[in-house]
């Protein structure tokens, strides 16, 4: 296996939903842009409120990806 090297980035997601649906849509926007992401780390969950209920969740994801040779 040749040497690789990874970039890890941090996305936040949000759902009104859940906190799954919150890490599932920060996945997947990403995906639209970088290719190759290999793993996604949860590594904070927290809520936004109004009033006194929940408004959104929100999940913060650190996501890598292997860096291509330039040719």
């Amino acid at each position: 296996m040749a040497d690789s090297v990874y970039k890890v980035i941090t996305l936040i997601g949000t759902s009104p939903d859940s906190w799954e649906k919150a890490a599932a849509s920060a996945v997947e926007t990403a995906a639209k842009s970088l290719r190759d992401l290999r793993i996604a780390e949860v590594v904070e969950m927290d809520m936004q409120l109004e009033k006194g209920k929940v408004r959104a969740y929100r999940t913060k994801v650190k996501v890598s990806f292997k860096y291509e040779k330039e040719s």
